[in-house]
């Protein structure tokens, strides 16, 4: 029983080595900094990001631009890239598009497809970018895309570009070139 009661005893002098040891470490390195022989190096780590902010999801119908490549056969697939803006004022839950294949059919019938979904918030103004691989078939003539999310549908606007809707540097130096147009008056 006397063993048990110095326990508690050894546990706080250990500790209040420790702490000690701890203190004249923190003033020796101080003191070192302090001197004028030796410079402090600038710090080379980025400050940590900012935490991400909420932002309210969507409720009802959202709003996105896309960009869609030219769907590509890389062997039994066909792949096709998609780059979508959400130009919503709120974040999109569940954001899905589904891929569809026809035949040559009368009428068309569904032949192969695929589904991509972005598990995460797509808060506004973010630009993702999702791949979708159809098994390739014989005879597949059109295909089609249906966008959707967890709390409603998606109006979707195709557009040449994402982004602030600024010219790409090869279009405006074609309109530079071209000079500005010139009136040509017409005689009577």
């Amino acid at each position: 029983m006397t063993r048990s009661a110095f326990a508690p005893a050894a546990v706080l002098i250990c500790s209040f080595a420790v702490a000690i040891a701890a203190v004249q470490a923190t003033s020796q390195s101080k003191a070192a900094a302090q001197t004028p022989a030796t410079k402090a190096a600038p710090a080379t780590t980025p400050a940590p990001a900012a935490p991400a902010k909420f932002v309210r999801p969507v409720k009802g119908r959202a709003t996105v631009d896309y960009v869609q490549g030219a769907p590509k056969v890389i062997g039994n697939e066909i792949v096709t890239v998609m780059k979508v803006k959400n130009t919503s004022p709120g974040s999109i839950a569940l954001f899905k598009i589904d891929e569809y294949w026809y035949d040559k059919g009368k009428p068309p019938k569904v032949v192969t497809g695929d589904t991509e979904r972005w598990l995460k918030p797509f808060n506004p103004g973010e630009i993702i970018e999702l791949t979708m691989k159809s098994p390739k078939k014989p005879d597949l003539y059109m295909n089609q895309y249906q966008f959707s999310h967890a709390n409603g549908d998606i109006k979707p606007t195709k557009v040449k570009q994402l982004g602030d809707g600024a010219a790409e540097p090869s279009e405006k130096k074609a309109t530079e070139k071209a000079g500005p147009k010139k009136a040509s008056a017409k005689k009577k």
